[in-house]
Parts: C-alpha cells; structure tokens; sequence
C-alpha cells in the first residue's frame, strides 16, 4: 500500500505539473475552442488513454530501458515539432477556406491524434518518469502500486484537463461568424507553431 504522506506529496507534484500550461493544455483549450467539449471527447479520450499507456510503460520498468537510448528525447522533441507544426497547418488552413459558418474546413481532433499529442510530448515522458522514479517503492508490491499511481493520475489528468476544454470553449467557442472562425483559425494555428518553437528551444 502507498501511505497517506505519499498521496499528499503526490498531488502536489502532479496537480501542478498536469495543470500548468503547456504543449498538451495548449492543444486541449484549442480544441475546446475550436470544436467544442462534445467535439473535442475523441481527442480528450486519446489524451487520457495515452497517458495511462505511459504510465504503464514507466510504470512496469520498461522505462529504463526506453532511458538508456540518449537519443529517444531528441527524437520524441523533433516529432513534437513536426507533429504540432501539422496541427498547425491544418488551422492556417481552415482560416483561409470557406467556412460557411461551420468547422467542416478543419479536421476535427480525433482519438489517434490525442494519442500522439501525448506520445510526443516529451514534458509528459519526463513528468511520468520523474513520478514513478519518486513515489514508487520497488521494495514494496511495485506492480499494485504502479496501478495505484495509474489510476491516480489518471484521475488527476482528467480533473486537470477538463478546465482547459472548457475554458477554450467558453471563451472561443461563442465565436462563431465566418470572420469569427478564420480569425480563430489564424489564432490557434499561431499557438501551435508557438507551442513548438517553446519545444524545439525550451
């Protein structure tokens, strides 16, 4: 069993660390925004289940393994980029074709692409790694407690992303003129390629 001090301190690593702007919420609230919180729930799923298999991964000791490859951050960081820059484009896109008032021009954000906004992420590797590395005591029933820290995150995940859903939405969302979309599209596809300038020089 984990003991109570460890939930306490667990919590006050991984609250601020899931709720604190970046790559991910930077993707979440733009989908909000952009598709509402029925639209983005495919997206959000495969967020969620994406950073469960993670946890799996860390979790069980493969990690470690993944950690002796030097080059495995530098990979993950160049795919980031590319893989934001893509999100990046498609919104540059929506703002410059005709829109009619609906999202039809945009793909929406679906279940493979909240897989990979995670997988790609090299903030959520280092924040999964950097939680089992601490709260994890291998000593003591490590597979039960790797499921515990699972769960745990994954509640904390889902509290923590849902305000960026719903923020995105709430102030994005009631935009919804021609003018209003292509601004929008011109504005989220701005805060990709800003999110993956942050990751390739952060």
């Amino acid at each position: 069993m984990i003991a109570a001090e460890v939930w306490v301190m667990f919590l006050g690593y991984t609250v601020p660390m899931v709720f604190s702007p970046g790559p991910g919420n930077t993707v979440l609230a733009t989908a909000g925004g952009r598709f509402g919180i029925r639209g983005s729930l495919p997206f959000w799923l495969g967020f969620e289940v994406a950073n469960v298999a993670l946890c799996l991964v860390y979790g069980l000791g493969l990690g470690s393994v993944l950690q002796q490859i030097p080059a495995l951050h530098q990979v993950l960081r160049v795919c980031s980029v590319v893989y934001l820059l893509y999100l990046a484009w498609g919104f540059f896109r929506s703002a410059r074709g005709p829109s009619g008032g609906e999202d039809a021009s945009v793909e929406k954000l679906g279940f493979v692409e909240g897989l990979l906004a995670v997988a790609f992420n090299p903030k959520t590797h280092s924040m999964v790694l950097v939680m089992f590395s601490q709260f994890l005591n291998p000593a003591s029933g490590a597979l039960t407690q790797a499921a515990l820290l699972t769960l745990a995150f994954l509640g904390v995940c889902v509290v923590c992303h849902f305000p960026w859903i719903y923020g995105g939405k709430l102030i994005l969302g009631r935009f919804r003129s021609e003018k209003a979309l292509r601004i929008q599209g011109w504005t989220f596809g701005a805060c990709m390629v800003g999110v993956a300038a942050y990751v390739a020089f952060a």
